[in-house]
């Protein structure tokens, strides 16, 4: 969950958003240095008048400041695709969902289960409880169990939205007509906000995206007391 002035991503809930996390922080490593380097070189032409007559015209030079990028370009490259690829990957999900998007809220079905299917609506603020968030909670939670593979596969009746929760390390875009897949693995129990991340109309800011990852045995009951109510 962000909180005011934080500086940095929020924590993370399953090992991709791990993953992301490191590589953002190598990458800032990466570009801090190079930042430092640069005001340095321009803080030295500013203060001396001095000239080294063997760095005008240098052969030596002009290849170092042509390899050099190369070679930081692909120190950030690799991890990013190795991150791309592994994110990519959707191997033997314990359970399937489908996350459509409407205008303005979001329909679930668990297709594992037979007759678990619910919308979730933003909580109006005058509805809610002590401790909820304003613009963040929904009247029903996406339930799943820790340390499962889930898949979620995000589509659109109308518009186009986006299916995003920060702490999970997921962002994905739900098109109409298009059914995209996506993988997550909660790696704690806890309670995990997002919110729609493509403008699709009036009432955008208005669809909030509730994941609640619990034990399993918990999530099994919770399943058998969802199949009663429908």
């Amino acid at each position: 969950m962000a909180h005011p002035s934080q500086l940095g991503l929020q924590d993370a809930a399953s090992p991709f958003m791990e993953e992301l996390i490191y590589f953002h922080d190598h990458a800032m490593v990466i570009i801090f240095i190079i930042s430092a380097f640069v005001l340095y070189i321009i803080v030295a032409m500013v203060a001396t008048n001095l000239t080294d007559k063997r760095t005008l015209d240098s052969q030596e030079v002009e290849i170092i400041w042509t390899v050099l990028p190369a070679v930081i370009l692909i120190i950030l490259a690799l991890p990013s695709l190795r991150l791309l690829y592994l994110m990519d990957e959707v191997n033997h999900p314990h359970i399937t969902l489908k996350a459509i998007g409407h205008q303005w809220y979001w329909s679930y079905e668990y297709s594992d289960f037979q007759d678990i299917a619910f919308d979730s609506y933003m909580v109006p603020t005058q509805d809610l409880m002590p401790g909820q968030f304003r613009l963040l909670e929904a009247d029903h939670r996406m339930v799943v169990p820790v340390d499962s593979p889930i898949r979620v596969l995000i589509s659109a009746e109308d518009v186009l939205h986006s299916w995003a929760v920060p702490s999970l390390g997921i962002k994905m875009d739900a098109v109409p007509g298009r059914l995209i897949q996506t993988t997550f693995t909660s790696s704690r129990p806890g309670v995990f906000y997002g919110q729609c991340s493509e403008i699709c109309g009036a009432n955008h800011s208005f669809m909030p995206i509730v994941v609640e990852a619990v034990p399993l045995e918990h999530f099994q009951n919770w399943a058998q007391m969802k199949a009663q109510e429908d």
